[in-house]
Formats: C-alpha cells, sequence, structure tokens
C-alpha cells in the first residue's frame, strides 16, 4: 500500500472519475471526498460511490453540507430551473461557493490524514463558465492552503492538483479510456433521475454528448427518453 496519500474530490460525474484514475495511475492511496450539499439529484452521489470503488480508492466519504440553506442556484433551490438552452455569462447552475467549500473539506481531511496533495477535476476549456474552476482560483487556494494550516506552517506544503484543467472534454475523455475509466458508471446530468439516466437537454449533459462526439467514442450515457 502506497504511503503517498492524497484526497481526490469526486463528484460522480465524468471528470472527477478521471481525475480518480489519473491520481491512483500516479501511485496516490486515494481517499475520495463526495459532498452531499443539496443537489437537485443523489444520482451522482451513487454514482461516486461506485467510481471509487472500480478504480480503487482507499476509502470513501462523502460529507453532508445543506447549502439550500442559501438557494442561489438552480442546483440547490428547487424554485430556480435548470436552463435547457444555452446562456451567456454565468449561468444559474453556478453554486456560489461550492468549490471552495469542497476544496476546504477536502483540506481539512488532507491534513487529518498527513497528506500532502489534493485532487479537483475542474477545467477551464469545455466547461459552463463557472468563475472557481479557473487556474487562478486554483492557485489562490494552493496559496491559502499553505498560510492556513499546521502541516504547511511545519513544513509539510501542500499541492492542489487540478490536471484536468486545460484539456478538453475529449481530451479528458481519451485519457480517461486509456486508464480504464468506465463512464458508463458516472453521472453528469444537473437533472438526473433517482435512477441516474440524464435529460440530455441541461448545459452538463450537452457539453458532455460533445465531447463523445469529438472523442470519436460511443457515448455510454443512459437517458431518460430512450
Amino acid at each position: 500500500m502506497s504511503d503517498k496519500r492524497a484526497v481526490v474530490l469526486l463528484s460522480g460525474g465524468l471528470d472527477s472519475a478521471t481525475v480518480l484514475a489519473q491520481a491512483r495511475a500516479q501511485g496516490f492511496q486515494c481517499h475520495a471526498l463526495s459532498v452531499d450539499y443539496g443537489q437537485r439529484h443523489h444520482a451522482e452521489l451513487a454514482a461516486a460511490q461506485r467510481v471509487a470503488s472500480s478504480l480503487g480508492a482507499h476509502a470513501h466519504r462523502v460529507i453532508n453540507i445543506d447549502l439550500t440553506a442559501f438557494g442561489g442556484s438552480a442546483l440547490t433551490d428547487a424554485s430556480i430551473a435548470v436552463p435547457e438552452t444555452a446562456t451567456s455569462g454565468i449561468p444559474l447552475t453556478y453554486v456560489p461557493a461550492r468549490n471552495t467549500i469542497m476544496l476546504s473539506l477536502a483540506l481539512a481531511w488532507a491534513e487529518v490524514l498527513q497528506a500532502q496533495d489534493i485532487f479537483i477535476g475542474v477545467n477551464a476549456v469545455d466547461y459552463s463558465g463557472y468563475p472557481d474552476c479557473r487556474p487562478e482560483f486554483v492557485a489562490a487556494f494552493e496559496r491559502m492552503a499553505n498560510l492556513a494550516t499546521k502541516a504547511a506552517v511545519e513544513g509539510r506544503a501542500l499541492t492542489v492538483h487540478a490536471p484536468l484543467l486545460h484539456l478538453s472534454k475529449a481530451e479528458i475523455i481519451r485519457a480517461g479510456m486509456q486508464l480504464g475509466v468506465d463512464y458508463a458508471m458516472t453521472v453528469s446530468c444537473y437533472q438526473a433521475d433517482e435512477s441516474g439516466r440524464a435529460c440530455g437537454r441541461c448545459d452538463s449533459c450537452r457539453l458532455r454528448q460533445e465531447g463523445f462526439r469529438a472523442a470519436q467514442v460511443a457515448d455510454p450515457t443512459r437517458y431518460q427518453n430512450t
């Protein structure tokens, strides 16, 4: 068993599954962390459990944080509809502070585990324009983490890895396929049903569909209308 530990944020979607496979391929003992933040469905959390088991995560934990208390997003407020057509600007599916919160939870677990590495599947190429998916955000969080923790003050600096940051969705899919990721297990849809079937219309579904087309890989996603 590797002593090189990492915390890997695992949503159950295509990107985070790829990142878990990459971290494992680099020899990390992976502690997968998923967050139940009050999102519209729990199918992605069930997918995260399948992915963690399939890709050999050493451990998998789900933390509960109720962001529906604030709302402000189509994913945390049932009164806001998930957009099903392309929009300009930052979309309504942006969840305020979500990646900041998730990385903070990962940082807390990493420090307890004496892990010096955190992996996150953010992407700034084929993405929805979320501000917390940009390289500037990842770099800023890493700087903060190395100011805020006992581990870093004592000389054990932490690295935030975002290996998908500059890849297209097609490149991500090809990378995952080479590492044996079964994307049929993953759920990316913002409004999947409880069995994990995707709507095929939301922004996340459109990006995923186009990624498989561009990669020239058959799309294994289960859709609600098929």
